[in-house]
């Protein structure tokens, strides 16, 4: 059954170790995501962009896939189904269709209207028994059309979102999605530090996971980030295993096309970075 990511992310600020947000974008993803969280004994939250919801024919789909995949391979350990930067109309959509975790991305709202809209969802969510999400500071680079340049919060309307009653929140502290460009300058944990020491106990959330070197990464969890987001890492690792395969000729041999045979190595590699990032963030066995 999903959780909300409330516990779970509490858990991890307390422990000094982060709870990997994975986006999913296929039944392959899910699937691959959701054993090697089980296997490893490791909560886990399954993010889905608006884009993503929209490719797998709406959040409806995606709820009953993930729900019917949970029972169907017995899995235990806590999992979180989570909106990643939701419009507000689709925050309503994913509340409506199950989801158990949502994130409103207010950033581009001047902040007494991210306030207001925040608010209500915070109303819903604790009627429902549902983690939020909120953003302050947009996360640079481009993620379904939101393009942010890597920009640093303000600590103080980081506290002011915080204090609305959010289960997390997450702040611009220079990270982007996608690749990382060769003269970024890094995580401003100047930032991390003071949005930290204003919020107390709220788990902070690192977005654009992928490529933060690994020093960094152990950084922000020191500093309390209890939430970093994988996605764009996932799909590179399954893109190189597939042209792998076609590229050695493997889906000419016997039934190699088989779409069965085609994404099983890219399954595979995605398991492999999951795995790998579950071992950088600390929460596996967690949630024995």
């Amino acid at each position: 059954m999903l959780v909300s990511a409330k516990e779970m992310l509490q858990k991890a600020k307390a422990g000094k170790y982060a709870v990997g947000q994975f986006n999913i974008n296929n039944l392959e993803w899910t699937k691959a995501i959701l054993l090697t969280a089980q296997e490893l004994k490791s909560p886990v939250i399954l993010g889905v962009s608006e884009g993503a919801g929209k490719y797998m024919t709406g959040y409806k789909t995606v709820v009953g896939m993930v729900n019917g995949m949970m029972e169907e391979l017995n899995i235990t350990v806590p999992v979180a189904l989570h909106l990643d930067h939701g419009s507000y109309e689709g925050c309503m959509k994913c509340i409506e269709a199950g989801f158990s975790s949502i994130m409103f991305d207010g950033s581009h709202f001047p902040i007494d209207e991210n306030v207001e809209k925040t608010t209500e969802l915070v109303k819903i969510c604790a009627e429902k028994g549902m983690s939020l999400e909120a953003e302050v500071g947009s996360i640079g680079g481009e993620e379904d059309g939101v393009i942010g340049k890597g920009e640093c919060a303000d600590p103080q309307e980081c506290k002011k979102i915080a204090d609305l009653g959010v289960t997390m929140l997450a702040a611009g502290i220079g990270n982007i999605h996608g690749k990382y460009p060769a003269n970024w300058e890094g995580l401003s944990f100047e930032t991390l530090q003071a949005v930290s020491e204003l919020t107390g106990d709220m788990p902070l959330v690192l977005h654009g996971g992928t490529g933060i070197p690994e020093d960094q990464i152990k950084k922000a969890i020191s500093l309390g980030v209890a939430k970093i987001n994988v996605n764009t890492e996932c799909q590179l690792s399954f893109a190189a295993a597939t042209r792998k395969y076609i590229e050695e000729g493997k889906d000419l041999q016997g039934k190699g096309f088989d779409p069965r045979k085609l994404l099983a190595p890219g399954t595979e590699a995605i398991k492999a970075t999951v795995k790998e990032k579950m071992e950088l963030f600390g929460s596996i066995g967690k949630a024995e």
